[in-house]
C-alpha cells in the first residue's frame, strides 16, 4: 500500500481528510501504524483558534496523541521489532542548546514536534525515537498508554507546583488535563475542589478523587471556594482553562501566600488583569508550566503502567477517523471527555 487516508488541517475549522503517500523510515526513525489516537483539548482549540506553537506551517498533519504497532525499523535503530505495540509522546529536545542545559528541555530552542495522529501511519523522527518511545506490555490497554503525552505534562505540572500533602488545592475546569490534575494531586494526599459547569464532568472529578466541586453556574465559586477553605482561598490554584477572565479568577481565590499555576493556555495576544497589591503585599505566587520533557514523560509512563489513570473515565467515545470532525464539534458542545480515534 502506497497510500493512506490522513487528515490534514488547513486553517481553522478546516480539517480534511485525504489520501497521502505513507510516509518511509529514514536513518534512526520508525513508521507506526496508528491503532488508537486520542482528541486534546489542545487540537480542539487549534481547529477553532486557526493556529498553535506545535503547528508551524499549513497545510498540516494533525492530531499527536496515539499508540500503534512498528511498521517499519529506518537504519541504526536498535531494541525494536516489527509489529512491536508502542507510545509515542509528540516532541523531544536537542539536549545542546541554552534551555536544555538548563535543565529546561520543554522550553529546547530546537523542540522537534509531531503530528499526523490522526493518520493511518506515521514517521517517528529520531529524536523522539531516542528519547519519548515506549513499549506496550500485552496486558495493558492500549487506549490507556495513548493517554501518555496529556499526562507527562500534567505530571510535570503537579511536580513543579510542588504540592504538598496538607495542601487545599483548587482545580479550575473538569476537561480531561483538569482530571487528570485531580487524579494526580489525589495521590499526594492533598484535598482538591473542582470548579467546572457540566455535572457529569463533575461527577467524573468525584470519581478520580475529588473531595468536592462546585459548578460555576450554579453558586458563586469565589465565594464557595472561600466557604469551603476557611474564609482565606486555597493554598494552591491550577487553572485548566485557558481564558483570561479565568486566570483572573485564579488569582482571587487564591489566599495570601499561595500559588496560582496557569496551566491552561490562552490565544497568543490575551491579556489579563490582575491586582498588583494581590500579588506584592499579600505574597501570591504566580507561575506558568508548559509542555513536557523527557522526565516526565517517563513518570507518566509509570504511573499509567501501574493503572494508576482510569482511561474509562477520560475516555467517553469512539469515533472512526473520517468522523473527527463530528468528534471536535462533541468536544465543542461540552459532550465528550476524550474521543478514541480508530483509522
Amino acid at each position: 500500500m502506497n497510500t493512506m487516508q490522513s487528515a490534514l488541517f488547513y486553517g481553522a475549522r478546516d480539517l480534511r481528510l485525504e489520501s497521502v503517500r505513507v510516509p518511509v523510515a529514514g536513518p534512526g526513525e520508525v513508521v507506526v501504524k496508528i491503532v488508537k489516537a486520542l482528541t486534546c483539548a489542545t487540537d480542539l482549540k487549534t481547529y477553532i483558534r486557526g493556529s498553535h506553537k506545535m503547528i508551524p506551517s499549513l497545510p498540516s498533519p494533525f492530531g499527536h496523541e496515539f499508540c500503534g504497532t512498528i511498521a517499519e525499523i529506518g537504519e541504526g535503530v536498535q531494541g525494536l521489532e516489527i509489529d512491536m505495540l508502542v507510545v509515542v509522546a509528540n516532541s523531544a529536545p536537542c539536549n545542546e542548546c541554552y534551555f536544555c542545559r538548563l535543565d529546561k528541555h520543554n522550553l529546547c530552542d530546537n523542540l522537534q514536534f509531531l503530528n499526523g495522529a490522526y493518520s493511518e501511519y506515521i514517521c517517528v523522527p529520531q529524536s523522539i525515537v531516542k528519547q519519548n518511545l515506549y513499549r506496550i506490555p500485552g496486558d495493558v490497554p492500549p487506549e490507556r498508554m495513548a493517554l501518555l503525552e496529556p499526562l507527562a505534562c500534567v505530571v510535570h505540572g503537579v511536580e513543579r507546583t510542588g504540592i504538598e500533602m496538607d495542601n487545599r488545592v483548587a482545580v479550575i475546569g473538569a476537561g480531561p488535563i483538569g482530571l487528570m490534575f485531580t487524579r494526580l494531586i489525589k495521590l499526594t494526599g492533598a484535598e482538591v475542589i473542582v470548579l467546572g459547569r457540566s455535572p457529569w464532568k463533575l461527577e467524573a472529578a468525584t470519581q478520580l478523587g475529588a473531595d468536592h466541586v462546585l459548578n460555576v453556574d450554579e453558586e458563586d465559586p469565589e465565594q464557595a471556594v472561600r466557604d469551603l477553605s476557611d474564609g482565606r482561598g486555597v493554598d494552591v490554584v491550577i487553572e485548566a482553562v485557558g481564558l483570561p477572565e479565568i486566570w483572573e479568577r485564579a488569582v482571587n481565590i487564591t489566599r495570601r501566600g499561595g500559588v496560582i499555576n496557569l496551566f491552561g493556555g490562552c490565544e497568543k495576544g490575551t491579556e489579563v488583569r490582575i491586582d498588583t497589591h494581590k500579588l506584592h503585599y499579600e505574597e501570591k505566587r504566580i507561575m506558568s508550566v508548559f509542555h513536557h520533557t523527557p522526565r516526565y514523560v517517563a513518570m507518566a509512563y509509570d504511573l499509567l503502567l501501574r493503572g494508576e489513570l482510569d482511561e474509562k473515565i477520560l475516555i467517553t467515545d469512539r469515533l472512526p477517523l473520517d468522523r473527527l470532525a463530528d468528534a471536535f464539534e462533541k468536544m465543542e458542545k461540552r459532550q465528550a471527555l476524550k474521543i478514541c480515534i480508530t483509522p
